[in-house]
């Protein structure tokens, strides 16, 4: 799996957990059993990662969308900050503008236009910030 892969595989788990209230480790086994995927080493650290730091990451997410609650953001979206968020502060491995980037690109594919760029700035706000 590449990193690419990997990175949508994580995005999906973050999304289904928004969706439902099951533990993290049975939406990870039940995903690897329906969609037969093999979760490496990034999908777990990111996906487990997201839920360690979820107050801040959420915290950023709330600073930095002025005029917008968390409420308000799409799940799709909200998904996509929260994996990016996680990747900018607490993954130093990758650099910042390939998170940007591949959130925007998942965006593109996942959610609409307008997320896209309401991502993509809210992203590179942070990255300001983080630096």
């Amino acid at each position: 799996m590449t990193r690419k892969q990997a990175r949508e595989e994580a995005f999906i788990l973050i999304f289904e957990k928004s969706l439902n209230d099951n533990a993290l480790e049975e939406i990870l086994s039940l995903a690897e059993e329906v969609r037969d995927i093999k979760a490496d080493e990034y999908v777990k650290k990111v996906f487990f990662g997201v839920f360690d730091y979820l107050d801040d990451i959420d915290t950023i997410i709330s600073k930095n969308s002025v005029g917008w609650s968390i409420k308000r953001i799409t799940k799709t979206a909200l998904a996509l900050l929260r994996l990016a968020i996680y990747e900018i502060c607490y993954y130093d491995e990758i650099p910042v503008s390939v998170s940007i980037n591949e959130a925007v690109e998942l965006a593109k594919k996942y959610a609409t236009k307008e997320d896209a760029s309401f991502i993509n700035g809210i992203l590179s706000t942070v990255a300001k910030s983080a630096e």
